[in-house]
């Protein structure tokens, strides 16, 4: 992955207006994924918020469009959009940017979508995506991704989620599923539980800048415009499926263990509520239920026994 973070344009777009463009790219992309989120789940029940944000002087400093979903099969969901900028707190610049490069002035810009789908039925794999374009003391770049976290071993499945995600890799003569599974493959990982990973992965980066915002940009939207693709057909196919009690228990304490990495390890959370973000908005990642049981293990020789041993890395396609 290329990650120069210079400032050096080859598109004729500026990059004031490549930002316009992709604000507009999320919120488009939120209402496709809200229309398809209906049509699987006729009964789900929207709950949405627009709200706003001071930076760290004081000032008005954007804010964005949150929405929450409960429904017979979405348990809970949040797909948010924000749009934030001004004045960034002197340690969070810092921290951002000394990856970077020294900053540049202390103002902050940043756009994108995130998204949390907890399903009720354990067949079904929860799943995350986001997508954003920041500007931190100056120096921007790209990040984001879409991984799944699955309860049950249909490995046919896994194997269609990272298709979808290395052709979108591979779009624009790029080729960067290799790299980008492998982000994933160690980010989203409790490593105070064994190394034990929160799903299968999927794809993630962080810190993209090839030098050229437009062309990045239309690089990150097609990324966006495959979570379509790569997670409401394994909903259709798997949302009638039967399941038992002991289903439900694994899914819940699994739960558990997300829980855990989006508080302890997710950089996503620490920056919204390090930014004066909308803390609802950020927690609303977080299952409507989870179980945490002292040393939990799944019965010796169950299915579940088997699924934890897909929570480390493997090749799938």
């Amino acid at each position: 992955m290329k990650n120069k973070t210079t400032d050096t344009m080859t598109h004729p777009l500026s990059n004031h207006t490549v930002q316009n463009l992709f604000a507009q790219f999320v919120r488009n992309l939120q209402d496709e994924i809200t229309s398809e989120i209906k049509k699987v789940d006729p009964t789900i029940q929207i709950t949405e918020d627009l709200w706003e944000r001071a930076d760290d002087q004081g000032q008005q400093g954007g804010g964005g469009r949150t929405r929450a979903f409960k429904g017979k099969i979405f348990e809970n969901a949040g797909v948010n959009t924000s749009l934030v900028f001004g004045a960034a707190n002197e340690h969070f610049l810092k921290r951002e940017t000394e990856r970077v490069g020294a900053p540049l002035n202390n103002q902050m810009w940043a756009t994108g979508i995130s998204l949390i789908i907890h399903p009720l039925n354990p067949r079904v794999p929860t799943v995350h995506m986001n997508f954003r374009l920041l500007e931190v003391g100056g120096r921007w770049w790209f990040g984001g991704g879409a991984d799944l976290t699955p309860f049950y071993p249909y490995e046919e499945d896994f194997q269609y989620f990272h298709q979808v995600w290395k052709k979108a890799c591979s779009q624009s003569g790029r080729s960067v599923y290799a790299e980008f599974k492998k982000n994933c493959d160690e980010y989203f990982v409790n490593h105070h539980r064994g190394q034990e990973m929160r799903g299968i992965g999927g794809i993630f980066f962080d810190f993209y800048n090839t030098g050229d915002m437009a062309s990045d940009s239309e690089f990150v939207q097609g990324l966006g415009r495959s979570f379509i693709e790569s997670y409401f057909p394994l909903v259709k196919k798997r949302m009638n499926d039967a399941y038992d009690s002991e289903d439900e228990d694994f899914q819940l304490h699994r739960h558990g263990r997300y829980v855990e990495f989006n508080l302890l390890h997710d950089r996503g959370t620490h920056f919204g509520l390090k930014t004066n973000g909308r803390t609802e908005s950020i927690l609303i990642s977080l299952p409507h239920r989870c179980k945490f049981s002292y040393n939990y293990r799944p019965k010796v020789g169950s299915i579940h026994e088997k699924m934890m041993s897909y929570y480390f890395p493997r090749e799938w396609v």
